[in-house]
């Protein structure tokens, strides 16, 4: 293969997605007398707009799509190949393109991100989503359809359920809550309302240190109805209380074929357990089905909690796994646990002069106690620009150290029309029984919550507009001893600003 090489460039960066665009960027500015090639399967890519440094280690950014040849203006040392990449010969620096073109490299970085994992392949009926063309085909399936279901608890699907209009939603979760990747059963309780569209009044702060939480059952349900009209009854707990970009929802119209009321039922710790059409299901044994007529929708989906939900369709949101394809076949990458590409600390691959960032790898070097991966778009921007700085601090025999963003975990995003701030181990990661919280909630307005361990603050979960983040990102940070303060930390007649300024 060597031999039909058309051209051997000093950087090649395999995606268009955030993180290969941003690399592409980086190493493109370092090093502008570089041969750059991006090799990318669409005619897009993805880039980063407004961006917004919040504080320390809390950054912002918009996900625009635009054509490559805007990048490629940009930078004249830039060259882009649209194509996807067939194979990948390590020993021999070369890739070769599903178009039967083949490259040489100096530097490799792999920036292939995720891919969907899918309940069923190629079922007509189950869509994953990812990108913008199967957010495209979700809108045109949602315009006619009365009832889906939502299968998966992260950030797609929390954005999805929320902001689909017109349509019954039959919500299946894994978890005892919503939101289990993000946050707690508290904050799942804070956020359940806005479910209805009859927003729950706003009431003044309340301080406590501890809470408890009342969960459904095992395979247990709630119904939220938007029925401004609707009186409110009971006592529930719950009731109470390359991939899209960020804000992938906005610009697209997530309306179904009905008017007026928007419901969403939620089924708690279930998981799908068979797919089958109106035809198959008539030829199973009997299932339990609510006020579905038998044969009157096109899918139906059993769940492990034994209940059958009839639909026009199901949205498959349960996350990405690495889309390490075709890299692997005759190279020797060592693989984490979860199917990533390894990468050190400097994001080199097993593999000489390859290496990798985004979604597609896993960070093997020793973390900081405060940091931990989670495949967003702010470590996909983050891992892209530092394999950048990498791959040119090698060629130019430069030291490096690893970035500071990699010192603690920072992520801010939008869910239910709230902001949403996740800082350190938000969750109590890795802690085990070794911490205490702190939460305090105002219903409808704001949720904080932070993680104690020894005496400091180790994690933390804003949602509303706190303005609490920076001042939280440095006590974190600096590791101050915060047992003088106990429950006086999250007092809200406390200026905490001004406290420790």
């Amino acid at each position: 293969m060597a031999n039909r090489k058309e051209k051997t460039f000093r950087f090649i960066i395999v995606g268009g997605g955030i993180a290969g665009v941003t690399c592409v960027e980086q190493l493109s500015s370092q090093i502008p007398s570089a041969d750059v090639a991006l090799i990318t399967a669409g005619p897009h890519i993805k880039t980063v707009t407004n961006y917004r440094q919040v504080s320390k280690t809390l950054e912002e950014f918009d996900v625009e799509e635009q054509a490559s040849s805007v990048l490629e203006e940009k930078f004249p040392n830039l060259t882009v190949i649209h194509s996807a990449v067939k194979s990948l010969h390590t020993r021999s620096h070369s890739l070769e393109t599903t178009d039967g073109r083949v490259f040489g490299y100096e530097k490799l970085c792999i920036c292939g991100g995720g891919r969907p994992k899918l309940l069923t392949q190629e079922n007509p009926y189950v869509l994953g989503i990812r990108d913008t063309d199967s957010a495209q085909e979700l809108q045109k399936r949602l315009s006619k359809a009365k009832r889906i279901v939502v299968v998966g608890n992260g950030g797609i699907a929390l954005e999805l359920v929320y902001e689909v209009e017109g349509c019954e939603v039959i919500w299946a979760v894994k978890d005892k809550a919503i939101g289990n990747t993000f946050f707690d059963a508290g904050a799942a309780q804070f956020l359940i309302p806005s479910l209805e569209a009859d927003k729950p009044e706003k009431d003044t702060p309340c301080k406590r240190p501890r809470y408890t939480t009342e969960e459904p059952a095992p395979g247990g349900s709630h119904t939220f109805t938007a029925d401004r009209n609707a009186r409110r009854q009971g006592s529930s707990s719950t009731e109470a209380g390359s991939a899209l970009g960020p804000d992938w929802h906005e610009g697209i119209v997530l309306q179904g074929s009905e008017q007026g009321t928007r419901r969403v039922s939620l089924e708690y710790q279930c998981e799908v357990e068979k797919i089958f059409t109106s035809e198959e299901l008539l030829n199973s044994p009997p299932q339990t089905l609510g006020h579905e007529n038998v044969g009157s929708w096109p899918v139906y989906i059993k769940l492990t909690n034994g209940k059958t939900f009839g639909c026009d369709f199901v949205v498959s949101a349960t996350g990405v796994v690495p889309n390490t394809e075709p890299f692997l076949h005759g190279n020797n990458f060592a693989l984490a646990d979860d199917g990533g590409l390894q990468v050190d600390d400097h994001m080199m691959t097993s593999e000489p002069d390859v290496y990798a960032a985004g979604d597609v790898c896993t960070a093997c070097w020793e973390h900081s106690p405060m940091w931990q991966q989670m495949r967003l778009w702010t470590q996909a921007r983050q891992m892209g620009w530092y394999a950048g700085r990498c791959m040119a601090a090698q060629v130019l025999s430069e030291p490096i150290e690893l970035d500071f963003c990699f010192e603690l975990f920072s992520h801010i995003t939008k869910f239910f029309n709230y902001k949403v701030v996740l800082l350190g181990k938000f969750n109590g990661q890795g802690l085990g029984s070794d911490h205490e919280l702190l939460v305090r909630c105002t219903k409808g307005l704001e949720y904080v919550k932070v993680v104690l361990s020894g005496g400091r603050m180790v994690g933390a979960v804003l949602i509303g507009e706190t303005d609490l983040e920076e001042t939280f990102e440095n006590l974190i940070l600096n590791e101050m001893d915060l047992t003088p303060y106990g429950e006086e930390l999250l007092n809200p007649n406390i200026d905490i600003e001004d406290y420790f300024d």
